[in-house]
């Protein structure tokens, strides 16, 4: 394996590890809006995931920050090339953020429920837009034989944009329900199994969609395999929530959302942004990456930072492991 094999692999662990942690993240904030009966629910809601959803994004910058640095040419294609969804998309996670902060500096029931608002809007938002991101990626920017991204913001609303939002949109939310489940106690808890089974189908009948279009466009073997193991893993999911066994149900969404990342990057290798003008104009992982010096350094930092970031993550979700439920709420924030 090459050095810019190993980064685009290693860029794919960090993007699958995002969707994996923000992905539920995502889901839960849309549920304040589904799940939620009252203050004190949504209270509840809002607490599961508190103490580590802003942990979960480092990935994201870690993701970007490598994508920067390892493959500049691609970070410049991606950056011009979905300026606008990106810009949308910081802008759904800078909103997630102050409503978070903000949202309980007033003992007011209508300035609290603006910025829930907020939470919901950008949490589904966000969500939306990474899967448009990513359908249009694999579906191939207009890249001219200068590696420059030609074409305006409407080239990028295409059939496949819309599938992709939608499905990453439906599978996040379905990853949120069973977190809540996993989480939360009472009658919550069972409302959150309830609703996960009613989001379940539509949510696994659009990943599939999804990915038999990339599949179709540039699916081989490996993607394949991969698409095939993240239905399952969903169809998974569903019985096993069906079962009451919460634990399984989460992990089987969680395996479902790592083989979905898995199959569209393999679906992406060895391209890192296909030409729909001329597949010979194409940046692929080999021409767009850094030297080899950069590489190098690269990986010796990640060898000693990576751990340190999984033993840190890992054992903030440990001390925040158990279930919480409305009886947990002190009664002065619960108005």
């Amino acid at each position: 394996m090459t050095l810019h094999d190993f980064w685009f692999l290693l860029i794919a662990v960090l993007w699958a590890g995002y969707f994996f942690l923000e992905g539920f993240d995502f889901g839960v904030g849309v549920l304040v809006g589904l799940l939620a009966r009252g203050e004190t629910e949504r209270r509840v809601l809002i607490n599961t995931i508190g103490p580590v959803w802003d942990g979960n994004e480092v990935w994201l910058i870690t993701a970007i920050g490598a994508t920067f640095a390892a493959f500049p040419s691609w970070y410049a294609a991606l950056l011009s090339g979905f300026y606008l969804p990106m810009l949308a998309i910081l802008v759904c996670l800078i909103l997630r953020v102050v409503a978070f902060e903000y949202r309980g500096k007033r003992e007011d029931a209508r300035w609290k429920r603006r910025w829930e608002t907020c939470l919901i809007g950008s949490s589904a938002g966000a969500a939306f837009l990474w899967g448009a991101v990513f359908a249009d990626l694999l579906h191939g920017l207009r890249v001219d034989r200068a590696g420059d991204v030609t074409g305006g913001p409407l080239a990028l609303l295409t059939p496949q944009a819309l599938l992709g939002g939608l499905a990453l949109l439906a599978l996040f939310t379905l990853h949120g329900a069973l977190f809540t489940a996993l989480k939360t106690v009472g009658d919550l808890r069972l409302r959150a199994r309830s609703l996960a089974m009613r989001l379940g189908v539509p949510a696994v009948l659009l990943v599939a969609a999804l990915l038999a279009v990339v599949d179709g466009e540039r699916g081989h073997a490996a993607s394949w395999a991969a698409s095939g193991l993240a239905v399952a893993a969903l169809a998974g999911a569903l019985g096993a929530n069906l079962r009451g066994r919460e634990g399984w149900a989460f992990a089987a969404s969680g395996v479902g959302v790592l083989a979905l990342v898995a199959a569209l990057f393999l679906g992406l290798f060895p391209d890192v942004v296909p030409s729909t003008l001329h597949p010979a104009w194409s940046l692929t992982a080999a021409s767009a990456a850094s030297g080899p010096y950069t590489l190098r350094v690269m990986t010796w930092v990640a060898g000693f930072a990576t751990p340190l970031v999984l033993l840190y993550q890992g054992w903030t979700y440990w001390v925040f492991r158990r279930r919480i439920g409305v009886q947990h709420i002190p009664a002065a924030a619960a108005h």
